[in-house]
């Protein structure tokens, strides 16, 4: 089993958030999304500049990790939250 994150940053509006909860409950039965309380992101650009964002963190399980599908999706998301790179990332979990 595997736990996929998807580091968002919020930008716009709630709806995208929504939509991309949607689709990952029809594909996958269920998500979590950690919204309360964002994280802030900082990171130093290639000017050297300090950027930030404050993020946002959903989850989902899955059984088997499809790391195409899921590369394929990241893009998706890219240009739909106008982002030049976001962080999914896969971890692999054993239930207790």
């Amino acid at each position: 089993m595997h736990l996929v994150q998807l580091l968002l940053p919020i930008v716009g509006e709630r709806e995208v958030f929504d939509e991309v909860m949607h689709e990952l409950t029809e594909r996958y039965g269920g998500v979590t999304a950690y919204t309360r309380a964002p994280a802030a992101g900082r990171w130093k650009n290639r000017s050297a500049s300090t950027e930030h964002d404050d993020i946002v963190v959903i989850e989902v399980m899955v059984e088997e990790l499809d790391k195409r599908w899921w590369a394929r999706y990241r893009k998706k998301l890219e240009k739909r939250l106008r982002q030049k790179e976001l962080v999914v990332r896969a971890h692999r979990i054993e239930s207790l």
